[in-house]
């Protein structure tokens, strides 16, 4: 007989791929509960921490999780912009990279860093009348909604810090931010300060809050047989978090 679970908090290292949403219904099959939810929704493509809470006891601090600090680490591709500012959109625009020296690129870097305004994409799961801009976006209605204040504290380059040409066009940097900043913006706007145009094509995000990647569920374990007590040996209670928090 299995053990009775009231409510728990999990790491889980979202693969590239599925939704959050998927990641939100595998922990559904696994514990056997209705009341699951998610802290902080992941893109498709992107990868690592999303923490997912099980239980009424725990989906009701959702909104506390979500307010701490993000980290990611992204990597940009130089050169071509598309719609959806990720390269899973379509290309708009191609335009020559050049010769970037480094110096240049820690120059623009250092615009983006600290307290701004940012244009939320267009394609975003931001509600608009009740429903996510995506939607509208994909009729081709394009819904620009108002520039939002963050905050980003360390915006920084992650690769060897070299040069960059159209040879070498992907720029790696590692980003702390604050709550409802959009990476894909970033990245776009990156690339248009630097003249030449940039979409997202790899983002992990490491940190939310006081939550790390440190001891937490691979999501392709979601969908092993055990999966329940694979959860449950990673498991937060909800005491725990509300230490933590």
């Amino acid at each position: 007989m299995e053990d009775p679970f009231e409510a728990a908090i999990f790491v889980i290292d979202k693969p590239a791929g599925p939704t959050s949403f998927k990641m939100v219904s595998a922990v559904k099959r696994a514990l056997g509960l209705k009341k699951v939810g998610h802290a902080g929704t992941l893109d498709p493509f992107a990868t690592g921490l999303l923490i997912i809470c099980a239980g009424r006891p725990a989906t009701r601090l959702i909104s506390k999780m979500m307010d701490g600090q993000k980290e990611y680490l992204a990597t940009l591709c130089l050169g071509i912009e598309t719609d959806t500012f990720d390269h899973e959109g379509a290309i708009v625009q191609r335009s020559p990279v050049g010769d970037l020296k480094a110096e240049e690129i820690e120059k623009c870097l250092v615009t983006f860093r600290g307290a701004q305004l940012q244009i939320p994409p267009i394609y975003s799961a931001l509600k608009h009348q009740g429903k996510p801009l995506y939607h509208y976006a994909r009729q081709g209605i394009s819904i620009v909604k108002e520039p939002r204040p963050v905050f980003i504290e360390t915006l920084e380059r992650s690769d060897n810090g070299h040069d960059l040409s159209a040879d070498d066009a992907q720029l790696s940097v590692r980003i702390v931010c604050s709550k409802g900043t959009y990476i894909r913006s970033l990245a776009h706007d990156i690339g248009r300060s630097l003249g030449c145009g940039a979409h997202l094509v790899q983002l992990r995000r490491v940190r939310s809050g006081c939550f790390t990647l440190h001891n937490s569920v691979p999501g392709g374990e979601l969908l092993l047989p055990d999966a329940r007590q694979r959860l449950l040996a990673k498991a937060l209670s909800v005491d725990d978090l509300r230490n933590l928090l």
